[in-house]
């Protein structure tokens, strides 16, 4: 199946010192995803440094024919990355949705693979990246397996979800999938996709595991106890509600 007409979605918060090789790596996609009617919808969640001054003016730089394609939603107060991706969602004009991190440690050129592949045989599903199903192109730091791997265990302690990596941001919906489930979601943290994952479920919408070339990007701002902590108590939380 073609992608014809996409929506990706980068959410971000304070990443000044990231964003410069970001934006340039965007210009990349737009080049290398031109057969696609491509539209990029950038969420400023809340930051407080010069991320907001940066993406005007990379903005500002592109192409005609480029703006059109760009979307930007900016608000003041810092609310999650769960909330930056359902306002990014929801503005989604295209057939399919990708949400992808700002970083790039997963790029949107892994869909032309998926394509090639014959990866997306259906709009009935959802495709997921998986690091853990597929190891082979995955780089990381040790920390973060450890942490995966218990959050990993806790998950499926609390929830029977049939998918290995929830928490991968690279995800691939059908337009009318994706508004339905981010309408509904309210945990707006680090555990998001945890609640994604259930709503599906109640839904019956199955999700395909895809592999995904993903290298570890230095700056993120995890933080192995205090955040670790913090999701295992939303877990906890989440668990009560579903």
């Amino acid at each position: 199946m073609n992608l014809k007409s996409l929506s990706i979605v980068f959410p971000f918060f304070n990443e000044e010192k990231r964003l410069k090789v970001s934006f340039e790596r965007l210009k990349k996609t737009l080049k290398s995803l031109k057969s696609i009617d491509l539209e990029i919808i950038l969420v400023n969640d809340g930051s407080r440094d010069a991320s907001n001054a940066l993406t005007k003016k990379f903005i500002s730089s592109l192409s005609k024919s480029n703006k059109k394609k760009v979307k930007y939603i900016s608000y003041k107060k810092n609310k999650g990355k769960g909330y930056a991706l359902k306002m990014g969602v929801l503005k989604a004009k295209k057939k399919w949705v990708l949400t992808c991190d700002i970083d790039f440690s997963a790029d949107p050129k892994s869909l032309l693979h998926w394509q090639k592949n014959n990866f997306i045989r259906s709009q009935k599903f959802c495709y997921f990246g998986s690091r853990r199903k597929y190891t082979k192109d995955v780089k990381y730091k040790l920390y973060r397996k450890i942490l995966g791997d218990v959050f990993v265990a806790i998950k499926n302690i609390l929830f029977n979800i049939n998918i290995l990596d929830t928490q991968c941001g690279f995800k691939l919906y059908p337009k009318k999938i994706a508004r339905k489930i981010f309408k509904k979601i309210t945990e707006y943290g680090y555990i998001h996709d945890i609640e994604i994952s259930i709503l599906l479920k109640k839904k019956s919408i199955n999700v395909v595991e895809l592999p995904l070339k993903w290298t570890h990007v230095s700056g993120s701002k995890l933080n192995i106890l205090t955040d670790g902590a913090g999701m295992i108590f939303r877990l906890i939380i989440l668990s009560l509600k579903y």
